[in-house]
């Protein structure tokens, strides 16, 4: 009887790493995001996933932060499309050439800002933080901030809704 087992199985021997060690699955931790991302005035913006920190080729996410009673500058993201989730604090989203539009956004609301719509972020709490989680379509911060806008003094208000999902006041 042979003692060498070391051929009685159909696999190769390798010393290298198992596929997707490496390359599977990523966590990034909370207290690990990058603040060296595109930034806009009156917010704070760290990224967690894009492709230098993990590769990614199609989507950029990440958080932001703004201090209460602050917004920030109007700005857009180019081509990108971004979905903005709502943990904590009172968003008030003004968007349009002028930021004739605002809605506002709760804790576990989601919003979208389709690709180079010009919009602002204000955190409409004047006592705690507005934290947010950010996704947008690409690998990369694309922001374009925008410094000539004149927005209008009373913007209209919409209601965020759709076809099945009717306003209350309506």
């Amino acid at each position: 009887m042979d003692d060498d087992h070391s051929h009685d199985h159909p696999h190769e021997h390798s010393h290298e790493e198992p596929r997707w060690k490496h390359d599977g699955v990523r966590v990034i931790s909370g207290d690990k995001l990058d603040p060296n991302t595109a930034q806009t005035p009156g917010m704070f913006r760290q990224a967690a996933i894009n492709h230098a920190r993990v590769g990614a080729q199609k989507i950029w996410a990440g958080t932001v932060a703004i201090e209460p009673n602050a917004k920030t500058g109007v700005h857009h993201h180019g081509e990108l499309e971004s979905v903005i989730y709502v943990v904590s604090g009172k968003a008030r989203m003004r968007w349009g050439e002028r930021l004739e539009f605002v809605a506002e956004a709760g804790p576990g609301d989601f919003i979208y800002v389709p690709p180079f719509v010009p919009h602002q972020e204000i955190n409409a709490d004047p006592d705690n933080p507005l934290q947010c989680v950010l996704v947008r379509s690409d690998n990369e911060a694309v922001v374009v901030n925008i410094t000539d806008v004149d927005p209008v003094e009373k913007p209209e208000e919409v209601y965020w809704v759709d076809p099945i999902h009717k306003h209350p006041h309506k």
